[in-house]
C-alpha cells in the first residue's frame, strides 16, 4: 500500500478526480474540449479572484514561471526576490531572458520591503517573487511588494503555485500582473497543468517582446479567442478531465471554505509541533506569515533526516525533507489535497511515534494539541 502523501505536492486525489482521468479520449479541437477548457477557466478566475485573462498550459508549474518571465522580459532589468528554492528558480529563469537584480536572504528569513524599494529605484521593469515558499514554509508579502512595484511602474510576477486555492489571493486587488497556479497543489488535481493569469499591463508589455515558441502567451490568447476555444498545441486531455472535476469540487466547497480548511489544518499541525517542543523553521517579521499549506520544522537533536522520514514512512506517511541550503536541517509536512482531520492526526501520531523511538517522549501531546485546534477552530474562526 502506498504511503499517505503529506508532502508539498503532488497531493492525495479524490476518487472523483482519479475516475475522471479514465474517460475516453476526445478531439482537442472539438466543442466538447472547448467546454471543458472554458469551464476550468471560469472557475479559475473565481479562485484567482481576477477578471484578467487566464490560460491553462500543459506543463508543470515551472513552465508557467518561464512563460511569465519570457513573455515580458527581453534584456530588461528584473528584481528577483529570493528566500527559498523557488525564488531562486525564478532568478535562474530571469537570468536567461534579462539582467537580474537579486534580493537574496538566507532561506527561511523574511524579506525586507526597504530592500525591494532600493532595488526598484534603479528602473527595473519586472519583479518576480514566490507567494508561498514551500521550501521553507513562509508566506511572503505580495500585496506590499506589488504596491511598491506600481509606484515604480514595474510588473509583478507571482508564483502562487502552492497558495492559490489554499490562501486568499485577490490578484486584481493586489495588482499582480502575472500569477501562476499549479494543478497538483491546493486545487488537488494531478501534476502536469499550470494556470497563468495575465493583466492588461502585462499584455501591453508583451507587444514588442519575443517569447519561446511553446510558451508564447499571445498564442494562447489567440487560440482562446477562436470561435471554438482551443489551446495552440495538443493539451494533456486526461489531465484536463481531472482538472475539471477537481475545480468542480472546489466550487462545490467554495474557495473561501477551502482556504479556511487549509488554514485550519496548518494551524493544527503547528500547534502539534509546538506541543512536541519542536521548533518551527521560518523566521518571521511583521509582514510575513506561516504558510497555510506546508509546515517546516527544524530537525530535532538525536535523530537524522533519514531516520525521521524513513521511520514515518514505515508507519504509512510520506513527509518531505529540506532542499538546497536547508537539506538535512528541516522537515516539512504538507496539508493540501484530498485529506481530512483523520489524515492530519494520523501524520502527527506517526511523527510522535518515531520521535519517541529516538528518545523524544511527547506522550501524545502533539496529537492532543492538533485535536484541540481541529475541534475548536470553527468557533475561534467563524
Amino acid at each position: 500500500m502506498n504511503p499517505l502523501l503529506m508532502i508539498p505536492g503532488p497531493v492525495p486525489l479524490h476518487q472523483r478526480v482519479l475516475s475522471a482521468m479514465s474517460k475516453p479520449m476526445i478531439n482537442h479541437r472539438s466543442k466538447e474540449f472547448a467546454g471543458i477548457y472554458e469551464e476550468c477557466v471560469s472557475i479559475l478566475k473565481d479562485v484567482f479572484r481576477t477578471k484578467n485573462d487566464v490560460f491553462i498550459i500543459s506543463g508543470s508549474g515551472t513552465a508557467g514561471m518561464e512563460a511569465a518571465v519570457s513573455n515580458v522580459v527581453d534584456g530588461d532589468d528584473v528584481v528577483t526576490i529570493v528566500n527559498g528554492k523557488f525564488g531562486e528558480r525564478f532568478k535562474d529563469i530571469a537570468e536567461l531572458y534579462g539582467n537580474t537584480i537579486p534580493i537574496e536572504y538566507q532561506w527561511g528569513n523574511s524579506i525586507e520591503l526597504d530592500d525591494v524599494e532600493v532595488a526598484l529605484e534603479g528602473g527595473a521593469k519586472v519583479v518576480t517573487m514566490v507567494h508561498n515558499e514551500t521550501s521553507t514554509g513562509i508566506l511572503n508579502p505580495v500585496k506590499e511588494v506589488a504596491t511598491l512595484a506600481r509606484k515604480y511602474e514595474a510588473l509583478v510576477i507571482m508564483d502562487g503555485i502552492t497558495s492559490i486555492g489554499g490562501v486568499d489571493v485577490p490578484i486584481d486587488e493586489w495588482g499582480v500582473d502575472i500569477a501562476i497556479a499549479g494543478s497538483q497543489k491546493c486545487i488537488a488535481a494531478p501534476p502536469g497543468l499550470v494556470a497563468v493569469s495575465v493583466s492588461e499591463r502585462a499584455w501591453e508589455r508583451m507587444e514588442d517582446k519575443r517569447a519561446p515558441y511553446y510558451l508564447d502567451l499571445k498564442e494562447y490568447q489567440k487560440y482562446a479567442n477562436k470561435e471554438v476555444t482551443q489551446t495552440p498545441y495538443t493539451p494533456a486531455i486526461p489531465l484536463f478531465f481531472a482538472l475539471q472535476e477537481a475545480l468542480r469540487m472546489l466550487k462545490e466547497e467554495g474557495t473561501q471554505e477551502s482556504i479556511k480548511r487549509h488554514r485550519r489544518y496548518a494551524e493544527a499541525v503547528r500547534n502539534a509541533i509546538r506541543a512536541m517542543k519542536l521548533e518551527l523553521f521560518p523566521r518571521l517579521n511583521d509582514i510575513s506569515e506561516y504558510s497555510n499549506t506546508v509546515t517546516a520544522v527544524n530537525m530535532p537533536e538525536g535523530i537524522t533526516d533519514k531516520q525521521l522520514r524513513d521511520g514515518v514512512k514505515e508507519k504509512g506517511v510520506l513527509i518531505a525533507g529540506g532542499q538546497g541550503q536547508v537539506a538535512g536541517k528541516i522537515f516539512r509536512i504538507g496539508n493540501m489535497g484530498a485529506i481530512s482531520e483523520k489524515e492530519i492526526l494520523f501524520t502527527i501520531r506517526a511523527l510522535e511515534s518515531v520521535l519517541a523511538e529516538h528518545g523524544l517522549k511527547t506522550k501524545g501531546m502533539g496529537a492532543t494539541a492538533a485535536e484541540q485546534i481541529l475541534k475548536s477552530w470553527s468557533y475561534l474562526h467563524p
